[in-house]
This record gives C-alpha cells, structure tokens and sequence, in this order.
C-alpha cells in the first residue's frame, strides 16, 4: 500500500493537557507517529512526502476566520512576555454568538473547544502539513490506487469548521472527502475511532453530498460528551446523512462489527464511489483510554470488513495512543485490509 508522512507533522509537541481537572502531559505527542510510522512499515507500505496543495482545499471545510487564528496566534500571544509557550485560554463564550474577541485570550477561548489542544510555535506548520499529507494520499486514490494511507499527526476529527478540540486543529478528514467530492466523486466517511468525530459531523451536518457515519464509545460519561447520540442523524439537507452508532463501554470484537457491519450497509444505500476512512486506533482494549476492548485481531477484522465493501479506501489516521501494541494494531489493521482488497 502506498502512503504519505511528512517530517514536520513531530515538531508539534503538546505538554499540555488538562482532563477531569487534573493536568498531565499530553498524550498526543510525536513519537504516536513513529510507532504509526513502524506499523505501516510492517504492513508493506511504501512511503512518500505530500506535495503542497496550498489553502484552497483547506478552506474547503474551515472558515477563514479560524485559518487566521490558527497561522497567527502564537506571535500575538507571544507578545506578551510573560505569556508561556503554549496557548490555552482560561475563558470561553457560552454561545457561539457571542461577540469576536481581539485578545490572544479571547480568540483561543473562542476557537478552542476544551484543554486538550494547545497551540505552540510549531502546531500550525505540524497541522498544515497533515492536511497536505491526507491530500496527497487522496491524490493517490484518485490516480488508480484501491488503498492508500495517510499518516496525519495531529490526528484532525475532531476539529470543527472553526474550532479546535480533542488534539485536532485541521480536520484531515473532513479535507479529503470534501476535496474528492469536488473532483467527483462522491464520499463517505467512516470514523473508527473510539471518539466520536463531532467535528466532521458538525462541518457535514447540514449537507447531503458526504455521508458520515461514526462507530465510538457512548459519549453519555465519555469525550466529546455533548455529540455522537444516536438520534443525531443531521438537519435541513443533511438529515438522514448522518450516522452515529455509540457502543456500550467496554465493548470487544463482535458488538464493534456488528455496528460496523449496520455502517457499511448505509454507505452502500448512500451510493459512495469511496470510503475516507477515519483510523482511529484507539479502541484498542490497551489504549490509554480504556473505553472500548477491541484486539489486535479485530482490527485486521475492521480493516477486512471495511475492504471487502469494494470501493476504493483512504486511511487517514486518527487516535490510537502510546502503549505497546500501537504499531503491532495498524500492522494487523492494514493487513487485513489489503489481504482482502487482494482477493
């Protein structure tokens, strides 16, 4: 399987990262990408660097207004001299209404959705380069390849049009389906993750043309929380295209198929001529989160399931975090995703 990384996704490094009140390092740090890295390596993929798409695509799902926070926050925080290095705001609106700041404080409590995304000298060239790496491995799909891998860190779905959350600044996902719907094809996306991507469910929410179906953890007691209930299934346009299927915690192989199994049935019903694929490795029953109990052998499951579909599959990476078997799950994952792409 082909596949795209770019180098300068590692200088973003968080310490950061606040969690039931407690403060922590953050567990989305650059060497997640060397085990991803690893584990694609053992899977037979061939890598590549992306070429530079610019904005454009970029734009296609985040409003300008966020693309400017996000390129130059850090030199305004940054002017106060006191300010430490990362951002993250002490104050938010209560509604999205509410009046646009022109403090460095105000604007990243207006475009930082939670704790768990601090912004450094270094995120939006790390997040830039994400994005370019999902594109890039798009144009792979869209060149002839059946499977293509996109190693993007910092993971993207839960960034919003114009916010920030959950490690996420760029939606990588979200940019992908939305770039290989204007060259005509017509995308779904299939979140894996033990997260719910409320930030792609929210940048499609009111749209008929990209699908979104997400099999997570029930966010009743879990992040996001407030996304990722069943009965969210999209407004105006959008309702109907929409899927969330929360799994019952603690959760192992055959309830996480068997959803996925209801998932793949919608988008065949949707008619997509591709699946963009949100890899989340993180339901893994030794992620650091512990909220689902998938093995190393059901991801080889998920990634066969997902291949046998027959459509053409971009695997743009996501959540799975730093513990052992990290690398061995995308190994097994990609394996079984091109033993069956191969029959």
């Amino acid at each position: 399987m082909k596949a795209i990384f770019d180098e300068r996704q590692l200088a973003h490094s968080p310490q950061k990262y606040i969690s039931n009140g407690v403060a922590s390092t953050c567990p989305e740090q650059p060497a997640r990408a060397d085990a991803l890295y690893a584990g694609a390596m053992a899977a037979g993929c061939t890598f590549d660097t992306p070429s530079d798409h610019g904005m454009q695509p970029i734009a296609g799902v985040h409003s300008p207004e966020y693309l400017v926070f996000l390129e130059t926050i850090h030199k305004l925080w940054k002017q106060n001299p006191d300010a430490p290095d990362e951002i993250l705001s002490s104050v938010r609106p209560d509604r999205r209404t509410a009046s646009y700041p022109s403090s460095a404080l105000g604007l990243a409590g207006y475009h930082q959705t939670d704790m768990s995304c601090p912004i450094n000298s270094h995120t939006w060239e790390s997040a830039y380069w994400s994005a370019q790496t999902a594109l890039s491995a798009a144009d792979l799909v869209l060149e002839g390849e059946h499977q293509a891998y996109a190693l993007c860190r910092p993971p993207g779905h839960h960034a919003f049009s114009d916010l920030a959350g959950g490690f996420c600044f760029l939606n990588n996902s979200a940019i992908a389906a939305d770039y290989l719907l204007g060259k005509g094809l017509k995308p779904a996306i299939l979140d894996v993750d033990v997260h719910h991507g409320n930030g792609t469910q929210g940048i499609f929410y009111e749209r008929d043309d990209v699908l979104t179906v997400s099999i997570h953890g029930d966010p009743s007691g879990f992040y996001p929380f407030y996304w990722g209930h069943a009965h969210e299934r999209g407004e105006g346009r959008g309702r109907g295209y929409n899927l969330n299927l929360p799994l019952p915690m603690g959760s192992s192989d055959a309830v996480f198929l068997d959803a996925l199994t209801t998932a793949l049935q919608r988008i065949k019903a949707f008619g997509a001529d591709i699946i963009v694929v949100a890899l989340g490795l993180d339901a893994h029953e030794a992620d650091p989160f512990q909220a689902l109990k998938v093995t190393s052998g059901g991801f080889a499951q998920i990634g066969a399931a997902i291949a046998a579909a027959g459509l053409p599959v971009l695997f743009v990476q996501e959540g799975g975090y730093l513990q052992p078997e990290l690398g061995g799950n995308l190994t097994s994952f990609l394996n079984g995703a091109q033993e069956q792409g191969n029959q």
